[in-house]
């Protein structure tokens, strides 16, 4: 696969948009573990690569079990996420797919009854700002394999 284009040199500012999200993510509360769960599985859900090889690696590097991310397409069959993880899951899903059920109630009654509104909230930004950067690095066929997580 080649790369068709590169953000940060031909639209920088495309690149510093997404990046002012992520910066407001890291900073609202959730775990960073559970931001990045969400992120692998709308990654997986769009079939983003790039983003598939750099989530695995940043959970992998903080520590996360292998069982528990090559279970992770089958998570509501596997005992290795609490619950609200799950609900984290769930609404991710529903979110990604959002043409497919626009969100059901259930999915949302679960989700409140692990996050607050403002965590809800942080947690819909974290799957809207993950399936952007999934379709900016589709389209732009930015090569994984390359990524390398922050030392801690």
């Amino acid at each position: 696969m080649k790369a068709r284009f590169n953000y940060a040199k031909v639209a920088p500012g495309v690149y510093d948009a997404m990046d002012a999200l992520e910066q407001y993510l890291q900073k609202c509360g959730i775990e960073e573990a559970l931001l990045n769960l969400v992120r692998l599985r709308a990654s997986q859900i769009n079939g983003c690569a790039y983003c598939l090889d750099m989530h695995w690696k940043d959970l992998r590097a903080t520590g996360e079990t292998e069982q528990r991310l090559y279970s992770l397409d089958a998570w509501r069959e596997c005992p290795y996420y609490s619950e609200r993880e799950r609900a984290a899951l769930a609404w991710t899903e529903a979110v990604t797919l959002i043409t497919e059920d626009h969100v059901p109630d259930s999915v949302y009654d679960e989700a409140r009854g692990q996050f607050s509104e403002k965590e809800l909230s942080d947690l819909t930004l974290a799957v809207a700002a993950i399936n952007a950067w999934n379709r900016l690095s589709i389209s732009a066929r930015i090569v994984p394999g390359v990524y390398q997580p922050q030392a801690s």
